[in-house]
């Protein structure tokens, strides 16, 4: 593409942008406005006009989708004029990865050194509170996860922390040290730690700085608003005096603090970087009017905002309409009837999006949804690679690889059965811990001494032999063929033909998709001193946000608010808009965790492309009890002109009505139907709104029009049908 092209179909802020002079810049995108286009224009620019050398451009983003992406528009953009691949686009961790491996030695790292995941390291941390006799009920291995990971985020070690004789402290202090201890001697790196040791590689590694901080002399990031502590201190370590960095982000959609993210990092920048020109980009190509106005609206109740506005030139659109149900089976009713319009009008249904603030809240719309026999899938549900046997197949690569992955040891040690049992495994793990040794190690030893019976020895000899067998025969096979032969050697595809039932067969497809994943990885870049199973075993961890999960295209998007960030949808309920649960009760006095709350509902509202759902319950069960929450406060903050309330079909208001769809529940329920007008001697007139129980307990939920919601046992309320 010839240069002066680049900037045709660019509005006036993003050719600002994508156009300005080698300057240290802040841009403040905001939702929909197009910011990956202007990333990804910019490096042609850099390339094409500025001429700088595509070794001297690194590009950071926060998801693989987003760098794989930036990496494919950009060869297009650029044709054949430059080749791009010395540009490094990745995510924070995959970039620090890379160094990792590049600087293994200068890193105190084994060259096969592996990384932990977080299902992994949860294990570990579970094994380690067991083994030093703590209370697992008490000391949460979930917690120690928490803990380790926000020091390192902060880069702190064991030895630089202080407890102030704090005896939980000191606990947790003691359960890093072990952990951190176990890591080392396994070749072992979790997600934060990939960070905090390129970050100690630098910095005890001047001229490995140096080097990279004169080569990379471009460096664009996005998403800035979620750094953390870490990430920030990495970028600002890298960038010399004669770098120029590209900021792109929006503190109004800054959501993840409860993960270190801190919105701070904006301002941040801009103290460190004084001379930084900010660029607005308020062009919305997303949403419509109403919806723009309401998310505009609702935000500028935060104080400390950079601040911008966005707009549209389409059109106004539908009003948001606001829906109060009389409890949660109510709203998910009215939910699922409004998806069935949608779907029967011609619309697909993976165009709706249900969007909640809590996991929990997804339980009554699945079971709604599978009621009307409607596909649905939960977005950010089990990845691909976290499924049952794909991970015993990595755990296998994985003690290929390295003997002293003690959690791979332990996943696999007796997958498929080897006739070492719990027992067997405890001696194993005494032994290890007594002197000091891997629980490859543990074993040898075990072997050596002739400790235990025969046949257990027998058992742990046949299982090294096993795995040294699968190194040597596989050894300089594509990679393909190795992991095919290291699941057909194992006994791990044998063991899941034999189970009957559909589970075996769909496990047995996985190992497949495994298979036909292997073919199309690819892992020339930077890899030239790593086999290939280490290779693939890393890009598999550092994927995790990923999923290969094939779904049906077709289907309903549930997900939380958090998950849904950077999708769109034409269609976008927002559900259990209540105080207590949106904004979240944990967060209501505390002014700045109630900002990140208006925050995460200004995120919700711009997922919406063309219509846009807010709904409520007057009552719902929460935690085995009935609640009654108020409407949410962020309802109250939207523009009245751009929304319409709808209600129930009752008396209980005249305004728009939503009709209710007549549907048995079950042939059971004596002929009972939701939606039905019963009468009661002493109550009068009410409407049939949810049912419980079966027999002499069968009872019914009534919204009566003088009393309100009443629950009624069938047998003695003596109720009329009218």
């Amino acid at each position: 593409m010839k240069f002066f092209n680049l900037l045709n179909n660019l509005n006036d802020k993003q050719k600002e942008a994508v156009s300005a002079d080698r300057i240290n810049m802040l841009i403040l995108a905001g939702a929909g406005s197009g910011k990956t286009r202007v990333l990804i224009y910019r490096i042609a620019w850099l390339l094409l006009v500025d001429k700088v050398h595509p070794l001297s451009i690194m590009a950071v983003t926060f998801t693989n989708k987003a760098a794989d992406e930036i990496r494919c528009r950009v060869k297009t953009l650029l044709g054949s004029n430059i080749n791009p691949a010395g540009i490094w686009v990745g995510t924070f961790h995959g970039l620090a990865y890379r160094l990792l491996r590049l600087h293994y030695l200068d890193a105190k790292l084994p060259r096969n050194f592996q990384i932990l995941d977080n299902n992994d390291q949860y294990q570990l941390l579970l094994r380690i509170i067991k083994t030093i006799n703590l209370d697992k009920s008490k000391w949460l291995p979930r917690q120690a996860m928490l803990y380790i990971n926000k020091k390192k985020d902060e880069g702190l070690r064991p030895e630089y922390i202080e407890s102030y004789s704090n005896p939980i402290e000191e606990m947790w202090l003691r359960v890093y040290k072990i952990y951190q201890e176990e890591c080392d001697k396994s070749g072992l790196v979790d997600f934060s730690e990939i960070l905090l040791r390129s970050q100690e590689l630098w910095l005890n590694n001047p001229d490995i700085l140096k080097h990279y901080s004169n080569r990379f002399t471009n460096i664009l990031v996005d998403e800035f608003q979620d750094t953390n502590s870490i990430q920030y201190a990495w970028i600002r370590l890298l960038a010399s005096n004669t770098s120029k960095l590209m900021i792109i982000g929006d503190d109004d959609q800054s959501i993840y603090s409860w993960r270190g993210a801190q919105i701070e990092n904006i301002q941040r920048f801009l103290h460190d970087f004084p001379e930084t020109k900010i660029i607005r980009m308020e062009q919305n190509y997303r949403s419509t009017k109403n919806i723009l106005k309401s998310a505009n609206t609702l935000i500028t109740n935060n104080n400390n905002r950079l601040g911008k506005f966005l707009w549209t030139e389409g059109p106004d659109g539908d009003p948001i309409s606001i829906y109060c149900g009389i409890n949660e089976l109510d709203e998910a009713r009215y939910v699922i009837n409004k998806i069935k319009q949608w779907n029967e009008a011609g619309g697909n249904l993976n165009e709706c999006a249900i969007l909640y603030r809590n996991n929990a809240q997804s339980r009554i719309f699945e079971e709604t949804l599978l009621y009307f026999s409607i596909p649905y899938c939960i977005y950010g549900n089990q990845k691909f690679f976290e499924r049952q046997e794909v991970k015993n197949v990595l755990a296998y690569l994985r003690l290929v690889a390295n003997r002293n992955d003690d959690i791979s040891f332990e996943r696999v040690v007796n997958v498929p059965p080897h006739g070492i049992g719990k027992k067997t495994l405890e001696i194993i793990r005494t032994v290890a811990q007594k002197n000091q040794l891997t629980l490859w190690k543990s074993c040898e030893y075990l072997l050596t001494d002739n400790i235990l019976a025969r046949n257990k020895n027998i058992a742990i000899s046949r299982f090294l032999s096993l795995i040294n067998s699968l190194d040597q025969e596989t050894y300089g096979m594509t990679l393909h063929v190795q992991i095919e032969q290291i699941i057909l050697k194992s006994g791990l595809r044998n063991m899941y033909e034999k189970k009957k039932e559909n589970k075996g067969q769909e496990r047995i497809n996985n190992l497949n998709e495994l298979l036909t994943t292997t073919k199309q990885f690819n892992y020339q870049e930077d890899s030239q001193d790593i086999t290939p199973i280490n290779a693939f075993l890393s890009y598999v961890t550092l994927r995790s946000d990923d999923s290969l999960v094939k779904e049906n295209q077709d289907t309903v998007q549930l997900m939380t608010i958090h998950a849904a960030k950077g999708l769109e949808f034409p269609l976008v309920f927002i559900v259990g808009m209540e105080e207590g649960i949106f904004p979240n009760q944990m967060n209501i006095e505390d002014v700045r965790w109630l900002a990140e709350e208006r925050r995460l509902a200004y995120v919700g509202l711009t997922r919406a492309m063309k219509k846009l759902i807010l709904t409520y319950s007057k009552s719902r069960q929460l935690y085995g009890k009935e609640v009654y929450h108020s409407p949410s406060r962020f309802i109250d903050e939207l523009p009245i002109e751009c929304i319409k309330k709808v209600y129930l079909n009752t008396n209980i208001s005249n305004s728009i009505s939503y009709k209710r769809t007549n549907t048995k529940m079950n042939k059971n329920y004596n002929n009972y139907l939701l939606g039905q007008v019963v009468y009661h001697s002493k109550f009068g007139n009410g409407t049939i709104i949810n049912f419980e129980g079966n027999g002499d307990r069968f009872r019914i939920q009534v919204i009566f029009n003088s009393v309100g919601i009443k629950w009624l046992v069938v047998n003695y309320a003596k109720l009329k049908c009218q």
